[in-house]
């Protein structure tokens, strides 16, 4: 399959537009310049848009298999290609978990079967996630594993983990983690903070994420291995891989929209679909996040997609699963109420939805080069609409941002050179 996509608009290293057209051949992107002839090429015509590189999101919940009345891997790669991603990487907390090598040979066939854009699959850290024996992490590599993490616990014992980053480290494989000491966690069900108090909740308190991101990043020195926050929240934990950098630990970091864009203080009542893991932190620190996002101690956003039933999240905030969905509104939600009033440039959020990912883990995704993969999203800046979660493509509706306001949705997107998804009616 070739076809040209043309008059499109492309942001350079500068913050300009530019006018590109691009040859688009067996699934990569064979040549990109400002005019390219068509001949006899089918034309997709991308005027008045912007183009960029599909979008990577490192932290996704599709919960297939066993969770498959939350979401499956169907739906949550149509929801993931409505939003322009064409990458993301799912987490093992499955059922079974993918914590040996059979099972991530079938998760990986389930995924060949069904999914829009590519998925690489994370292995899990511990058998079955249960922080008491290491998988076998050659093997999980052998069989297709991206990368480790045990999303959704944080591994309590110091010992474990770093055994676990010394094997990682030598299978050339990254950990991730889901910091969290369970000695403070206190039955939280929201951050320990003024809203707790007034509505007599029990509070996650910050400490509890930050001491388990200062543990591991000093065993992370120790044992040589790539170490990633996942979804950071606190002033604190800024700090501390703000300082990690400076001491040059490979250390990298993650934050979700959700944690850019709200704070305890904008929960209305008791909301469940305000309830994510970790919490909706304070305003310093929801602040601290957008400037370690800007001086580069956090590299990258992620969505931390966790889709539930509307079941679930009719419990209560107490009892209700933690986690939101986010693949269909982050880049609108990012551009409207960061790039538009200033606090960021649409450059910087390219990069933070694109190559930075990418780049992180190694990956050759996330760029308009020629020779890469054929990986694009066509979005319309100016298209101006509200959130409205009965139209998500995701089975899970459960989003703090129903009514929001946003511009800046993605029209078509394109994943190794096929549309696998398309609101204008284009056609290969």
């Amino acid at each position: 399959m070739s076809y040209i996509l043309k008059n499109a608009k492309v942001l350079d290293d500068g913050g300009n537009f530019l006018k590109q057209d691009f040859l688009i051949e067996d699934g990569k992107i064979a040549k990109a310049a400002p005019q390219l002839e068509a001949g006899d090429h089918q034309v997709i015509d991308a005027s008045g848009h912007l183009v960029s590189a599909g979008f990577v999101d490192v932290h996704v919940h599709l919960r297939e298999p066993g969770g498959e009345h939350k979401e499956t891997i169907e739906t949550g790669t149509k929801a993931a290609a409505r939003g322009g991603f064409t990458t993301i990487a799912a987490m093992p907390n499955t059922r079974p978990v993918p914590d040996h090598q059979e099972q991530m040979e079938k998760l990986i066939r389930r995924i060949s079967q069904k999914a829009s854009v590519r998925v690489l699959p994370y292995a899990s850290i511990t058998v079955r996630q249960a922080g008491k024996e290491l998988t076998d992490f050659t093997a999980l590599k052998t069989a297709g594993a991206f990368a480790l993490t045990d999303d959704g616990v944080g591994v309590q014992e110091a010992g474990m983990m770093f055994e676990a980053m010394k094997r990682a480290a030598a299978a050339n494989l990254s950990i991730a983690a889901h910091c969290e000491d369970n000695s403070l966690i206190n039955r939280g069900a929201v951050h320990a903070g003024e809203f707790a108090e007034k509505h007599q909740l029990n509070g996650i308190p910050s400490v509890c994420e930050s001491v388990h991101i200062a543990r591991d990043i000093l065993l992370a020195e120790a044992a040589g291995c790539h170490y990633h926050v996942c979804h950071i929240s606190t002033k604190e934990s800024v700090r501390t891989v703000r300082d990690a950098k400076r001491a040059g630990i490979n250390v990298t970091a993650e934050v979700t929209p959700h944690h850019l864009l709200l704070c305890d203080e904008d929960i209305p009542g008791l909301d469940p679909n305000f309830k994510m893991n970790p919490p909706l932190r304070g305003k310093e620190d929801r602040d601290a996040l957008l400037e370690g996002l800007l001086d580069g101690t956090i590299d990258l956003i992620a969505t931390d997609h966790a889709p539930h039933t509307a079941e679930e999240k009719s419990e209560g905030i107490k009892l209700a699963p933690f986690g939101i969905t986010g693949l269909e509104t982050a880049f609108p939600l990012l551009y409207t109420h960061l790039v538009l009033p200033g606090k960021a440039t649409l450059g910087q959020l390219l990069k933070w939805m694109t190559i930075r990912p990418a780049e992180t883990f190694g990956l050759p995704y996330g760029t308009l080069s020629e020779g890469a993969p054929a990986d694009l999203v066509m979005i319309d800046l100016a298209e101006e609409r509200t959130i409205d979660p009965a139209g998500f493509l995701s089975k899970g509706k459960n989003t703090p941002f129903a009514g929001w306001s946003c511009s800046g949705w993605p029209v078509v997107t394109i994943a190794e050179g096929n549309i696998v998804f398309d609101e204008r009616g284009v056609r290969t």
